[in-house]
């Protein structure tokens, strides 16, 4: 036991990664070069074009063809995403079945696949000769070369952000205000929208807006599966690079510009969002 008179360096409780200097300085180091060098170089790029070319070039037909159907397919993939996550995030912890850890790691695939390789089996299988593309076309539904591919591939890629950022939150809710709940006679529909969601909300909404990120950003999947058809359904990312093989710089750098304040705008509301919804938890508590 350390004595009470002991000097105040001595008190202090040891730390795992000594000197808050060099680990400061190493993160600090680790943002700026990879993170803040680059977006502050894009937003120069796209500065020095003075703002009538930039307005020009942001709203050209195609530009805004393109903003449209990727953030139309972003909010349809996590829609998509926020539902069936939390669903499987909440089978992964409340219940036990054979294969649960084998479904839980399968969970990652979509981290660990290469999005090429994702792109490719799912044009194969939304084909009108593939295992889903085969039942879908007797239906008059195509997914293939058209915006519901679009949102499939990014739903793909983006699933794990949801289940992952909800699954640990359920895992770690205290089970005694569920009970509290179920002696005072409340419906089970009622205890998971007043007690269960709002103790997860915070959680689910970060996977929400990483979802949706993800999407905005997605390139390898979608290229397969979209067709890329201009107007119709060619991605803005894809666009971004077009341009860039036209050796058109400027308009590269305003749209992936565009695609940075869009994600920006989206993860401040997000953190306005997180804030009251924690602000909410603390003062009901």
């Amino acid at each position: 036991m350390t004595p009470v008179n002991a000097p105040a360096s001595t008190r202090r409780s040891k730390r795992v990664l000594p000197g808050f200097g060099l680990t400061m300085g190493m993160t600090l180091t680790y943002l700026g070069v990879i993170v803040l060098l680059p977006v502050i170089a894009l937003v120069l790029k796209g500065a020095e074009i003075g703002p009538a070319r930039f307005f020009a070039i942001a709203t050209a037909p195609r530009t805004m063809a393109a903003l449209q159907l990727t953030l139309t397919a972003a909010a349809m993939a996590t829609v998509f995403n926020a539902v069936y996550g939390l669903l499987m995030a909440w089978v992964l912890v409340r219940y036990d079945f054979p294969g649960k850890r084998l479904l839980d790691a399968m969970v990652d695939i979509p981290f660990a696949l290469p999005t090429a390789v994702a792109g490719l089996a799912l044009s194969a299988l939304f084909a009108t000769n593939g295992w889903y593309g085969a039942l879908l076309e007797p239906l008059g539904i195509k997914v293939v070369f058209t915006i519901w591919g679009v949102a499939v591939a990014m739903s793909f890629t983006s699933i794990p952000f949801v289940i992952r950022a909800v699954q640990p939150v359920l895992e770690d809710l205290d089970p005694q205000y569920e009970q509290a709940a179920v002696t005072l006679g409340a419906h089970p529909f009622t205890i998971f929208c007043r007690v269960i969601f709002p103790a997860i909300l915070p959680a689910f909404l970060v996977g929400v807006t990483l979802s949706f990120a993800r999407s905005l950003g997605e390139f390898g999947a979608v290229v397969f599966i979209a067709g890329n058809l201009p107007m119709e359904t060619e991605i803005a990312s894809l666009l971004a690079v077009i341009r860039l093989e036209e050796y058109d710089y400027n308009g590269a750098s305003v749209i992936a510009l565009m695609l940075l304040l869009i994600a920006l705008l989206l993860l401040a509301v997000s953190n306005l969002m997180q804030a009251q919804a924690l602000r909410y938890k603390g003062g009901g508590s």
